[in-house]
């Protein structure tokens, strides 16, 4: 047995409705083996109608046939999974994100491969070998797989979107045609796309175009923004080393004022006290003659008196005094004023001169003020139900180009 179970592929032991290993599987009376669930599925859909029928043959059932557990295949089963046999189909069978389901998959859903345009289901690869056994002979008209089938039939007579009315720029069926749009500028799918795909061409060289300009204009503006920066860079090292040249400069004639201040402080005070010491000798040598003759005044020895009187009693000569003009509210007061007139027309001259700069660094601008840029108008979508039908009438070319290749 288990020989034999080895040699049994996995299309032998799957399920052909859920594509799963087979569960409790059942064979009915034309041979074919399902899962017990699967099949009562699908037979209780079919209550309604009263006959039953088999999903891959198609042979039919008056009554509905009592299930019976297949054991023998239940065996088989079990020993295969033991040995480890991976039956489930492959992981990239399996629908993901964004990709269109199948409608006939229970529980996980494979990838659809095909949608059929008549029944309005799509398949898996599976699904669709029963479908096309059901309907041989390519009556049913198979696309691609497509999401929303519901847009490729007309909402009104519930038929196929086929004919392109140019009038109302809309897709329609040919029961519209007769309708409605009597009368109207109709073509087929097929000649709308095409008139609509040379507009799209333009459309897209039109963006193309748009893009190479703005690529363009994004190089000029990184050259540019690179080129700004670093001058911008130059000129805050510019403005660091002038200011502080300037600052030096300052401190340099601070520190000359300072020493001219002291140099004429200590040059005035050593001719007043060259002065003042000349003085104050000439001082003591008048006060010791004085004194001399205070004392011959006052002496009672007349000879003395008389012999002394001719040395000591000797006129001091007229006074030769210096001529000296001196200020007693001699201060630097002058320079501190003269200082401060020099503060405010420097304060005034920085401050005119800094609101040029300041406007020369204003005026500096990468891009120009000019028009808005057409790009939001160039971006404009068309309405909602437009570029639905456009889609729409996209979906019937490709059909139109499936049901011709078969």
């Amino acid at each position: 047995m288990a020989q034999a179970g080895d040699l049994l592929s996995q299309e032998h032991l799957s399920c052909s409705i859920c594509l799963d290993l087979l569960k409790d599987p059942v064979t009915i009376n034309c041979g074919h083996s399902y899962c017990m669930d699967c099949i009562k599925g699908c037979w209780d859909q079919e209550d309604h109608v009263g006959v039953y029928s088999c999903p891959q043959c198609t042979q039919t059932f008056t009554s509905r046939p009592v299930l019976g557990r297949n054991t023998m295949l239940a065996e088989v089963v079990e020993k295969l999974k033991k040995t480890g046999l991976q039956t489930a189909p492959p992981e990239h069978f399996y629908a993901g994100p964004g990709d269109v389901v199948c409608d006939v998959c229970p529980g996980r859903k494979n990838k659809a491969v095909k949608s059929c345009l008549v029944c309005l289901v799509s398949y898996c690869k599976t699904h669709l070998k029963i479908h096309n056994e059901l309907n041989p002979g390519n009556k049913h008209k198979l696309t691609d797989a497509i999401e929303q089938l519901q847009d490729e039939i007309c909402s009104h007579h519930h038929k196929l979107l086929e004919v392109y009315c140019r009038t109302d720029q809309q897709c329609i069926c040919y029961q519209c045609v007769m309708d409605e749009h009597r009368g109207h500028d109709t073509v087929s799918a097929a000649a709308g796309r095409t008139e609509k795909q040379n507009q799209l061409g333009a459309t897209q060289s039109e963006f193309q175009q748009n893009i190479q300009q703005r690529e363009k204009k994004v190089q000029e503006l990184r050259e540019a923004v690179d080129s700004l920066t670093r001058s911008a860079q130059a000129a805050v090292e510019d403005t660091d080393s002038i200011f502080t040249q300037m600052i030096c400069s300052l401190e340099k004639r601070r520190s000359e004022l300072k020493d001219v201040i002291r140099a004429q402080e200590k040059a005035a005070l050593s001719q007043a006290e060259g002065l003042l010491e000349q003085l104050e000798q000439e001082i003591a040598e008048l006060r010791r003659r004085h004194s001399e003759l205070e004392q011959l005044s006052h002496t009672e020895d007349h000879i003395h008196f008389l012999q002394s009187f001719q040395s000591l009693c000797v006129p001091p000569g007229p006074v030769h005094l210096p001529t000296i003009s001196v200020d007693p509210h001699c201060s630097f007061g002058g320079v501190k004023k003269a200082l401060s007139e020099l503060k405010v027309q420097l304060e005034e001259a920085c401050k005119n001169k800094f609101k040029e700069i300041l406007q020369t660094v204003k005026d500096i601008h990468i891009v120009e003020t000019s028009n808005p840029s057409p790009l939001k108008k160039v971006l404009q979508t068309p309405e909602t139900r437009t570029r639905k039908e456009f889609l729409n009438c996209e979906s019937v070319e490709k059909t139109r180009i499936e049901t011709n290749s078969h």
